[in-house]
């Protein structure tokens, strides 16, 4: 794994948005603000299968992630990588945990769309940043 840049370490430790970026099947891109979580090598993200940003995925799974420090927005950390594993999260466990994390109102309640629901796992292939 790349290293990550001397103290950027906090924006992936902290609970920030962030925005993942995915190039849609015409070449465009497109890009969605996420939760996530890091495990230390990978970002973790919960999303459905019924959406374009999966279908982008499965078609090219080279994706950008950027978070933007909060505290001071000319600082941010760019993480450029592959989803190299797609798990299947039928009760939606992954995004009541970020859910929960997050601090979200509709916490430990039904989404809905549990059964379409997968965890993504980003590998980063190279870290950028600024500030």
């Amino acid at each position: 794994m790349p290293e990550i840049p001397a103290g950027f370490e906090d924006l992936l430790e902290q609970r920030l948005y962030g925005h993942l970026a995915t190039v849609g099947g015409d070449g465009s891109a497109q890009s969605s603000p996420m939760w996530f979580d890091w495990d230390g090598e990978r970002l973790r993200f919960t999303h459905t299968k019924k959406r374009a940003k999966f279908r982008n995925i499965q078609a090219e799974p080279r994706v950008a992630f950027s978070i933007l420090d909060p505290t001071n927005p000319y600082r941010y950390l760019e993480v450029r990588g592959t989803i190299d594993q797609v798990d299947d999260d039928p009760t939606g466990s992954f995004i009541q945990e970020l859910a929960h994390l997050y601090q979200a109102p509709w916490a430990g309640t039904s989404t809905g769309d549990e059964a379409d629901r997968v965890i993504l796992y980003l590998r980063p292939t190279k870290f950028v940043s600024h500030g």
